[in-house]
């Protein structure tokens, strides 16, 4: 069965959805809002990626924004980054490429031009240099399937531990999610949406790749932080990609 778009899972009714993003504000510095499931009442923070560390990404990109850990993104062309477009406001971006860890290896390299979709959770930035790498394929239509296990990958927060920014984790994570249909993301835009396996995504996730069989089919937009995540489908804005990164 392919992906359609449809409305998100009941189960969210009631819970709105919060964006992954660590906002390059001080917003990033204090509690998670309403939307954001909150520990309970003085118990100890559950964790919330679960899964495991990644052992092969070299697709992967850590995004900081002036210098502060803020998102993560995938390298999908020598001078291109694609990310989710609530990542990017901040300014003054700048990537780790091809390391599982964010604070040494790999390749830096800084943005120097922003493309946005119009629409939906996606941003590209170009780099001001051209990044050697194993660069991220990706997915076409009918790339993903209702009922799929499918792998998200992410630096950000590894429990609930308030203000997100002091959990991110240095060591780049991977989790095991399992698709459950069409939906939408932070910005209306058509995405997959995905319950948890073992694991689920949270705060400084954003941007980062939901995997299917090898191939990049989304980019992390929300999460409830608990059971339920939404990925911008990249499948469905492929036209959008290669008109701007040529990919």
């Amino acid at each position: 069965m392919r992906i359609s778009r449809s409305r998100l899972v009941p189960a969210l009714a009631a819970t709105a959805i919060a964006v992954l993003g660590l906002a390059p504000t001080a917003a990033a510095q204090t509690a998670p809002s309403a939307n954001a499931p909150a520990a309970a009442n003085g118990t100890s923070a559950q964790p919330i990626i679960g899964g495991g560390y990644a052992s092969n990404a070299p697709w992967a990109a850590r995004l900081f924004s002036n210098g502060r850990q803020t998102c993560s993104a995938t390298i999908i062309a020598p001078t291109w980054i694609l990310t989710a477009k609530h990542c990017v406001s901040g300014g003054g971006l700048s990537f780790r490429i091809g390391s599982l860890d964010q604070t040494t290896g790999g390749t830096t390299a800084n943005g120097v031009s922003v493309h946005n979709h119009a629409s939906s959770d996606l941003s590209l930035v170009r780099l001001d240099r051209s990044v050697s790498a194993t660069y991220s394929r990706l997915g076409s239509p009918g790339s993903v399937s209702v009922g799929q296990t499918v792998q998200v990958y992410g630096w950000g927060a590894t429990s609930q531990c308030g203000s997100e920014i002091n959990c991110q984790s240095r060591l780049l994570k991977v989790a095991d999610v399992v698709v459950t249909g069409g939906c939408s993301d932070a910005y209306g835009g058509r995405a997959i949406c995905a319950r948890r396996g073992n694991g689920i995504t949270a705060g400084g996730d954003s941007g980062g790749p939901m995997m299917a069989g090898g191939v990049q089919v989304g980019v992390a937009s929300t999460s409830d932080r608990q059971t339920t995540t939404a990925y911008t489908n990249v499948t469905a804005y492929r036209s959008w990609i290669q008109s701007v990164a040529g990919v």
